[in-house]
């Protein structure tokens, strides 16, 4: 595990390096410096080292950004398309993203760590898809007729929100982007886009590309800097109409606090997750050890639906148990652009801290480490898939979100019981099931309370799916129709009728 490692001469040979194009806030249509002339660095997570200095954008940013994306709603073309325009102008969109699919992959890679090989055969691809499916539904928002029980005809009108902010997280730089993005455009509003201050190149890069796919200047803006400036600045401004965020719930919180103190703008937010991931007796031991490697494992941890707390049936836990441990030695670690790795450095130096300092956390509480637990490497934020056994419930690695490579293993007897452990936390954004009991998932998918159950699969997302959670993981829903629906409002329009056959 890791022996090509950052650092080594196998590694070097992958190390791509990137001509950073765009480094300047996007407002109006154009690049521009911060008011106040500051920048600020983007790091390598693989070598620690500076990759660009970003425009650091602040409230006077944000302001200039809400009025451009202000005058383009109320007088701008965008919201004022046939919907199958701003289709068209979406599909050229996703079309010039295809055409720069390695380049983008490059700039996720090497600013958020993300696999680069990944990046290229999914990620970028799926933004494109992602475009493409929410613009053949930009000329299919119709609202409804009515059927009133008074001599009144009534229909409601489905119209855009209005100017939207939009707060997006560092482990998915491009994914997350256009899950808002997409039905944001779609829908005929305009934006305000502040990428997460670790990863802001793709964001800028698609700014441009919007620009070259004929997307009307102000309709999307996007301004780097930080959560405690822009950040806050977008949440407070009394010129927003919505701000979707997803991210940690304590800053959701704060979001959902500004949104209160000022306008009363309407919020959605995707916020952390613990989520349970429940095999039982009759499961595959095989496919069960995958799926809960790679329910913890995958984006080196950083996924808000991460399955780290694993409950499993005593019949199979200790064969399971040999079968992880087995699995997670053989798990590459190391730089992301070798096509063999399959995880790559966290994000940061604060995130890798964060993820080590659990470890410890998880060591002092009384759980045996059954696997790795140490960073790897001499350079760069790389930390061993990490696994423990006689986890206990009220310990922190099994109630905190650690948003790393760490597993918490517990041992469970029923099915009551499995259900009650899997409820026994905060949030609500995922659980995963593993049985060949149609019986067993029916019930447990019905009792656990979280917003996607995964059956005998985990990370099945897909455009027509609605994704989002329940109780502290948030509300509002990304992806599928659901999401569209988000950004617009709806109006109900009512006249007398006089002397009708019928009602």
């Amino acid at each position: 595990m890791g022996s090509d490692c950052n650092g080594s001469s196998a590694s070097e040979s992958f190390v791509k390096t990137p001509t950073i194009k765009f480094t300047k806030l996007f407002i109006n249509g154009e690049f521009v410096d911060s008011i106040s002339g500051k920048t600020f660095e983007t790091i390598d997570p693989r070598t620690g080292e500076v990759i660009a200095r970003i425009a650091e954008g602040d409230k006077e940013d944000v302001d200039l950004a809400v009025k451009a994306a202000r005058a383009a709603f109320d007088n701008g073309p965008w919201p004022r398309f046939p919907g199958a325009e701003r289709g068209r102008i979406m599909m050229k969109f996703a079309n010039l993203i295809d055409q720069h699919v390695e380049e983008l992959a490059i700039l996720d890679t090497v600013d958020a760590g993300r696999l680069f090989n990944f990046g290229k055969a999914v990620d970028i691809p799926q933004v494109a898809e992602n475009l493409r499916y929410y613009a053949g539904a930009a000329d299919k928002i119709h609202g409804d007729v009515l059927k009133m029980s008074r001599e009144l005809q009534a229909y409601t009108l489905l119209e855009p929100i209005g100017v939207v902010g939009h707060i997006i997280p560092w482990n998915f730089p491009s994914t997350l982007f256009f899950a808002k993005v997409s039905p944001s455009l779609a829908a005929g509003c305009t934006m305000v886009i502040k990428p997460a201050e670790q990863t802001p190149l793709s964001a800028l890069y698609y700014a441009h590309l919007a620009k070259l796919a004929g997307v009307p200047d102000g309709v999307l803006n996007v301004i780097t800097g930080f959560g405690q400036t822009a950040g806050a600045a977008i949440s407070y401004h009394m010129d927003i109409d919505k701000v979707s965020f997803t991210g940690s719930t304590e800053v959701g919180r704060l979001v959902m606090e500004a949104a209160a103190k000022s306008n009363l703008k309407q919020v959605s937010l995707e916020l952390g997750g613990k989520s349970p991931l429940v095999i039982f007796d009759d499961a595959d031991i095989d496919m069960a050890a995958d799926l809960a490697l790679l329910g913890v494992l995958y984006n080196k941890g950083e996924i808000c639906v991460a399955s780290s707390r694993v409950f499993v049936q005593e019949g199979i836990y200790d064969e399971l148990v040999k079968k992880l441990e087995e699995k997670a030695k053989a798990w590459v670690v190391g730089d992301p652009f070798d096509p063999n790795v399959r995880q790559g450095p966290q994000v940061d130096k604060q995130q890798y801290n964060k993820i080590l300092t659990y470890i410890d956390h998880g060591k002092n509480e009384g759980a045996t480490l059954l696997t790795g637990g140490k960073p790897l490497g001499n350079k760069g934020y790389y930390i061993e898939p990490t696994i423990f056994t006689d986890v206990k419930d009220d310990m922190l690695i099994a109630k905190d979100e650690i948003f790393g490579p760490v597993m918490a293993l517990m041992k469970f007897k029923t099915i009551e019981e499995a259900i009650q452990r899997a409820n026994n936390t905060k949030y609500g954004l995922a659980a995963g099931i593993i049985t060949k009991d149609l019986n067993v998932a029916n019930t447990v998918s019905r009792s656990i309370r979280a917003g996607v159950i995964w059956i005998n699969c985990y990370f099945a997302f897909d455009l027509d799916c609605p994704y989002g959670g329940y109780k502290m993981s948030g509300f509002g829903r990304d992806f599928g129709l659901e999401a569209l629906h988000k950004y617009l409002h709806t109006k109900s329009v009512v006249t007398p009728i006089y002397n009708s056959p019928w009602l």
